[in-house]
């Protein structure tokens, strides 16, 4: 399973050029109007992890495969996108793929980047984006209500599920988010969420894009989008697009050089990964072998089985048991086999629980 992440923001916030820092593909053109960004692209990033790294130092092997989030760089939404205005909801469509959604504030001052409502002001922009996220899925919900409405005469499942669509929708009506509708963990609203990709059920992480003055983080601008996700209960993270961009084309030990003269430890590609993992309570654990050395994406909570099936259905279907390792223990033991001789390799079953880090060998039935 991949993360992926859909960029979201009014034009002109520096979500193009946030884009193209993170993603090392310069095919978002960042110009200064709005919608210079006329299709979502789309692109896949290796997850950085010192683990594997090491991994793969320690081990050997052919090919390292790492762990990939996908980045969707979504066109500037402007308030009306859910009626048509602008490039209208087309681009909507491309977030309901998403598992989580970057919302790039702008939180800087630059009397030479024009912005689309004339003045800076990031929860006023925050507000407008969720609104016409909020609007397209009212407009969803309200096309399915009628559709199971007319069922519901003869199909009594049909009429359960249009009951619920239709607390859902009150909810939505009166302003808010699907993932704030007390009924969300009923099975009616999660086969709804899956049919409808609804927008405002998804996890939201809150992006303060700050110029190099401000990468304390401590200005009006982030201190306003701080105290919002504080409320929602979201995550947050500030970064500065610009130097991001500037660090694409450097050396790694350059890169960490010129970071570290702006007194920031870690680029934003590794905060806003590492954000989206928390976020979405996601883990890795690590495959490790002559041919390759391999970290897999999970669900934080899975059991040994279902995260055999990330490898192959078949995997799960045939589990038997799982020969665990910590990461710790495998790199101060140095191999498989020396891991066993310490006693360190542990059999788990079927109702084992992965941690994150784990480096594992799955034994199964053909």
């Amino acid at each position: 399973m991949a993360l992926s992440i859909g960029i979201v923001g009014l034009p002109n916030v520096g979500k193009s050029t946030l884009f193209n820092a993170l993603t090392k593909a310069q095919n978002a053109e960042a110009a200064n109007y709005p919608f210079c960004t006329i299709e979502p692209n789309k692109a896949t990033v290796a997850v950085p992890d010192p683990r594997i790294d090491k991994l793969t130092e320690m081990a050997r092997p052919q090919k390292t495969i790492h762990a990939t989030v996908d980045f969707i760089d979504i066109a500037g939404l402007v308030r009306g996108a859910s009626k048509g205005e602008g490039l209208g909801n087309q681009f909507l469509a491309n977030i309901r793929e998403c598992a989580a959604i970057l919302e790039v504030a702008r939180c800087f001052d630059d009397e030479n980047i024009t912005h689309v409502d004339g003045a800076i002001d990031p929860i006023r922009d925050i507000e407008t984006i969720e609104t016409e996220l909020l609007l397209a899925d009212i407009q969803s919900a309200e096309k399915r209500y009628e559709r199971l409405s007319k069922m519901s005469k003869f199909d009594k499942d049909a009429k359960a599920a249009s009951e619920e669509l239709g607390r859902l929708l009150e909810h939505m009506n009166a302003g808010n988010p699907a993932a704030t509708f007390e009924g969300k963990d009923n099975d009616l609203f999660k086969q709804a969420m899956r049919e409808m990709g609804l927008i405002t059920a998804k996890k939201v992480i809150y992006c303060a894009n700050v110029d190099e003055a401000n990468l304390d983080g401590n200005n009006d601008h982030v201190r306003r989008v701080r105290e919002l996700a504080e409320q929602r209960g979201c995550d947050m993270v500030v970064i500065c697009a610009k130097i991001e961009e500037e660090l694409q084309g450097l050396s790694d030990e350059e890169q960490a050089e010129m970071l570290a003269s702006y007194g920031i430890e870690e680029s934003g590609l590794v905060r806003i990964i590492r954000t989206g993992y928390h976020t979405l309570g996601l883990a890795s654990y690590f495959t490790v072998g002559e041919k390759e050395v391999r970290a897999w994406t999970i669900q934080q909570g899975w059991k040994a089985p279902a995260c055999a099936g990330v490898i192959h259905t078949d995997f799960e279907r045939g589990f038997i048991r799982a020969e665990v390792i910590g990461y710790d223990d495998y790199v101060k033991h140095g191999t498989e086999a020396a891991c066993r001789s310490a006693g360190v390799l542990r059999v788990e079953g079927k109702e084992y629980v992965m941690k994150d880090g784990d480096v594992v060998h799955f034994l199964f039935n053909v």
